[in-house]
């Protein structure tokens, strides 16, 4: 019979919170990136003008379609070699989950815009305003407020897909959980430990998330996914 032993798991607790640590901020860094990202290619998309609309198509269906370890590797390996710059662990993670998350959120704009009602960007008209400005005032503010439980949604998988990171050596709750398995000779009680970690923190935001979504389903928004 195996003998549980977490006792080697916490008294190098530090190590994996210092690990989350770098998961919370690799997944902070390519939200803050990738959403306005994602609505700038949303809006190149919805744009009219062809030259606008194809690029950003590419680049929207290119990343979403392409596998995320790919990616990561390109960013870390190729890139480099292309620019002449040096590429840390950290700078490749936060640029690859950044535009990758763009692209997922750029689809997830372009749903909440197109289902605001057409009255409303007539309406926007005909008191004077150009369409720039309905997009600021009217139908944006109302988009976003159908969008945040796919927003939440989408963060949840990003939270997940960074453990893509510990292959290129960066040190987040995976790679710091691999080291501390080799170090203490537990990796069932490490892994373990690591696996409810990760479990707490997405549970708490799937439930808030979709906490929210009943809220916009009571007060009568409609919700983007």
């Amino acid at each position: 019979m195996y003998e549980w032993d977490f006792s080697p798991v916490f008294m190098n607790a530090d190590m994996l919170l210092r690990g989350l640590l770098n998961t919370l901020k690799v997944t902070g860094s390519a939200l803050a990136f990738g959403i306005p990202l994602g609505l700038a290619l949303a809006l190149l998309r919805l744009s009219p003008r062809r030259l606008l609309a194809w690029p950003a198509g590419f680049v929207i269906e290119f990343f979403r379609t392409t596998p995320p370890l790919v990616q990561l590797f390109w960013f870390f390996f190729a890139l480099p070699i292309l620019i002449q710059v040096e590429m840390t662990p950290y700078m490749a993670a936060t640029l690859t989950f950044s535009i990758q998350s763009a692209a997922f959120f750029a689809e997830v704009f372009r749903g909440g815009i197109v289902s605001i009602e057409r009255g409303q960007w007539e309406g926007a008209r005909a008191i004077g305003m150009s369409d720039a400005q309905a997009m600021r005032r009217i139908i944006l503010p109302q988009a976003v407020k159908r969008m945040i439980p796919a927003f939440m949604e989408r963060a949840i998988e990003l939270m997940k897909t960074t453990t893509l990171v510990a292959t290129v050596s960066y040190t987040d709750l995976l790679f710091q959980a691999n080291e501390l398995a080799q170090k203490t000779f537990r990796p069932l009680e490490v892994f373990t430990v690591t696996a409810l970690i990760y479990f707490v923190f997405i549970f708490c935001f799937s439930l808030l998330a979709h906490r929210l979504e009943r809220r916009l389903a009571v007060s009568g928004e409609t919700t983007v996914h």
